[in-house]
C-alpha cells in the first residue's frame, strides 16, 4: 500500500503503482469487483456519451453510436445485462424525421422509475446547438419501447447525467444550453422538473449568465434536508458548483471548485452512507486519466483514485450508480470505440477529507 501525507492525516491509498496523476486502484484491494467492456465488436465504429440505470431485471446501458459524433447516421444503442453478460447493443431511437431524411442523435439518458417506467431520454437535431429532447417510455426494463415523443419548446431534459427524484415525487433533470457565440460561447445550466413522468414540466430557466462561467451537464448531490448541489463541466478549466435548499426550485451563485476539468463532461452520485462519489477527468488538458473521488461535503474532494491512464487516449464522458446492492456502477466512453463498465465496491475506498 502506497500513504500519502494530506493536510496533516495519513491517507491510506489501496494500490502498489503510483501514477504522477493519482493512486491506481486494483482488483486485489477489492476495490475493483468487475471491469469488462459491454460488447467487443458492433455494427458502428464509434461510440460515446454511455448512461445507465437498474431495473428489476438488471442493469441496462445506452450510449450513441455511428460512424462518428454528429453524422446522420448515428444512433442510441442499448444493452441489458443477463446473468453474467450482456446482451449485444440493439437499436432504440434513431433521428429519422418525417421526410425521410436522418438527423444524428446524442446522449441518450436513462432513468428507472421505482415502481414506474424506465425512461429514455435523449438529443436529436443537426447539431449541440440546434437539437431537441426526445423522450421514450419501457414498461418491461427496456426491451420494448413507446414510440418517441418530442419534448416542448425549451425543455431538453437532462442533458447528460442522470434524473434524481425528490422527495415531493417529482423528477429533477440537470440540463444545460449551448449558445455558440462570437466571440465567446455561452454556456448556461438550467433544471427541468416534471411530476407527471414527463408528461408536463417546469424549468428554472438558466441560473448562470454563461459568460463569467460557461457551464453544462450537471449532476445533481443530496447534501441534507432540502439541500442540493450540483456540479459539473465548465469553459473556466475548472468544475463547477451551484446550491439549492429549496429542492432545486430556486438556486443561488455558481462558482468554479479547484478541481481541475478539461472541457470534459462528469458524472457524480450521493451514496446511500451519504459520502458523494465523482468520476471524472482530473486534468487541466485532455480526457486522460479518468479518476474517481470521494467527499463528505461535495465540496472538498480526497485525492483522485485513477481508474485508468494512457497519453493520448480518452476515456471520457462517465456514468456513475449505486445499485440496491449498494455497488457502484460505473461506465465511460473507451477511446471512441467501446463502453467500458466497472463495478466497485465503495465500502474499501478509504476517505481522507
Amino acid at each position: 500500500m502506497d500513504s500519502f501525507n494530506l493536510s496533516g492525516m495519513v491517507c491510506v491509498y489501496l494500490g502498489s503503482k503510483l501514477s504522477a496523476r493519482g493512486f491506481f486502484m486494483y482488483e486485489s484491494n477489492n476495490i475493483i469487483m468487475r471491469r469488462e467492456f459491454i460488447y467487443d465488436s458492433a455494427s458502428f465504429p464509434e461510440c460515446h456519451a454511455s448512461t445507465l440505470a437498474e431495473t428489476s431485471d438488471g442493469l441496462v446501458a445506452a450510449w450513441f453510436g455511428g460512424t462518428g459524433e454528429g453524422n446522420p447516421d448515428v444512433e442510441i444503442w442499448m444493452s441489458r445485462k443477463e446473468v453474467d453478460c450482456w446482451t449485444a447493443p440493439a437499436r432504440i431511437a434513431d433521428g429519422l424525421q418525417a421526410d425521410g431524411s436522418c438527423v444524428p442523435c446524442w446522449n441518450p439518458v436513462l432513468f428507472q422509475y421505482p415502481d414506474g417506467p424506465l425512461m429514455l431520454f435523449y438529443k436529436v437535431g443537426p447539431s449541440v446547438h440546434t437539437w431537441w429532447g426526445m423522450l421514450k417510455r419501457s414498461e418491461d426494463a427496456g426491451k420494448t419501447w413507446s414510440e418517441a415523443v418530442r419534448l416542448p419548446d425549451g425543455i431538453l431534459g437532462p442533458i447528460k447525467n442522470k434524473p434524481v427524484l425528490l422527495s415531493n415525487g417529482e423528477l429533477l433533470c440537470p440540463s444545460s444550453i449551448e449558445i455558440s457565440g462570437n466571440p465567446k460561447r455561452c454556456w448556461q445550466v438550467q433544471f427541468e422538473t416534471t411530476g407527471d413522468f414527463g408528461k408536463s414540466w417546469r424549468s428554472s430557466g438558466p441560473v448562470n449568465d454563461g459568460m463569467e462561467i460557461g457551464a453544462i451537464q450537471p449532476s445533481v448531490l443530496f447534501t441534507g434536508g432540502n439541500t442540493l448541489l450540483s456540479i459539473g463541466r465548465t469553459l473556466n478549466g475548472r468544475i463547477f458548483r451551484i446550491s439549492s435548499d429549496d429542492l432545486g426550485q430556486t438556486w443561488g451563485p455558481m462558482s468554479l471548485t479547484t478541481v481541475p476539468n478539461p472541457n470534459s463532461g462528469i458524472d457524480a452520485v450521493t451514496l446511500q452512507d451519504g459520502r458523494h462519489m465523482m468520476i471524472y477527468n482530473h486534468t487541466e488538458d485532455g480526457r486522460s486519466p479518468i479518476n474517481l473521488a470521494i467527499s463528505l461535503d461535495g465540496d472538498r474532494w480526497q485525492t483522485p483514485l485513477v481508474i485508468e491512464d494512457e497519453p493520448d487516449a480518452e476515456f471520457s464522458y462517465p456514468a456513475i450508480i449505486q445499485t440496491r446492492d449498494e455497488l457502484v456502477h460505473i461506465t465511460y466512453t473507451w477511446k471512441r470505440t467501446r463502453i467500458r463498465h466497472f463495478v466497485i465496491d465503495p465500502k474499501h475506498i478509504p476517505f481522507c477529507g
